[in-house]
């Protein structure tokens, strides 16, 4: 199928990142980037209306956002991971991802701002991503209320550590009703078709995608200590030991994006685990579809139905 007109309109506005004299100034280029694309362009009147958004801190001290839906009563509790590579990204830059999901599943959305790279290096994120859900169920009761309807979920490098978190939480008898896995990264290692189909054009790169595991992990992708580290099913969620019993997932990819072949894969090993798993690789579409609703219609259905996916798996 072709690339949606929209999205491919959009692609010939972006700004395109000047030479980088050192990796420090890359990143601090790409955090701007993101922010110019995410932070402040369109109508507001398109931003997603709920009932409440105030900031708090959760485990202490990772700066979170809470959204309230207009729904009243006992409600899902989703902890929201946002993407960006584990070097990118904040709660500014993904508010309309959390907005979203507040209003189409009635559910409270705690989205967290985990530490990033390369300040912080792997493992800080998953440490984060981990405190916050533990800090979150045991207040649940401040939040939707309902601990039977706890989600862990994000987007890309969010939705990786979200898969990380959904077995740690098997590991410690955690209850979690689903995991919500948008176009994650899964086998940083592995050889996928998808990796060169749209490793150039397609708003993430396959170079793109190995310089944030570079970032992340704080080594070259060709040294000794990256391939232990690509075969850390905390970096690598394939590589884990046994899928089974996790939560039920929806798990969403991309046509159109690097990482779309081992998002693929990843459902198919839950479902093969027994895993409960709603699937489907939307056509026409890139990563980070999942923001682009404002100004893509087929981008913006296709975060309805991820979302009403979600809704409908955890009741």
């Amino acid at each position: 199928m072709p690339l949606d007109p929209h999205i491919a309109a959009l692609l010939q506005t972006l700004p395109r990142l000047e030479a980088p004299v050192s990796d420090a100034s890359r990143v601090a280029e790409a955090r701007a980037r993101l922010r110019t694309l995410t932070v402040g362009p369109g109508d507001p009147a398109t931003v997603p209306e709920v009932a409440s958004v105030t900031s708090t801190v959760v485990a202490g001290s990772l700066p979170a956002r809470v959204y309230r839906p207009a729904a009243t009563g006992v409600l899902p509790t989703v902890v929201y991971l946002h993407g960006g590579g584990w070097v990118l990204g904040d709660l500014d830059t993904h508010d309309v991802q959390a907005r979203t999901l507040c209003r189409d599943l009635d559910a409270v959305v705690v989205s967290v701002d985990y530490r990033l790279a390369p300040e912080h290096r792997f493992p800080a994120a998953v440490d984060d991503a981990y405190a916050a859900l533990t800090w979150v169920a045991e207040h649940v009761d401040d939040f939707g209320g309902d601990a039977s309807r706890l989600v862990i979920g994000g987007d890309s490098a969010g939705a990786t550590l979200s898969t990380v978190c959904a077995r740690q939480a098997r590991a410690d008898g955690l209850p979690l009703a689903a995991q919500l896995l948008v176009y994650p990264s899964t086998d940083i290692s592995g050889l996928y078709p998808s990796r060169a189909e749209n490793g150039e054009g397609y708003f993430l790169t396959t170079e793109e995608v190995h310089w944030f595991f570079e970032q992340y992990l704080g080594v070259p992708r060709s040294s000794p200590d990256a391939a232990r580290l690509h075969a850390d099913p905390r970096v690598a969620p394939l590589r884990a030991e046994s899928l089974a019993g996790l939560a039920p997932a929806v798990v969403v990819t991309a046509e159109f994006d690097p990482l779309r072949d081992e998002g693929d894969r990843y459902a198919e090993a839950l479902r093969d685990a027994g895993v409960r798993v709603e699937h489907r690789q939307f056509e026409g579409l890139v990563h980070g579809f999942y923001g682009m609703g404002r100004l893509s219609p087929a981008a913006g259905s296709a975060t309805t139905w991820t979302n009403a996916a979600l809704k409908h798996l955890i009741g």
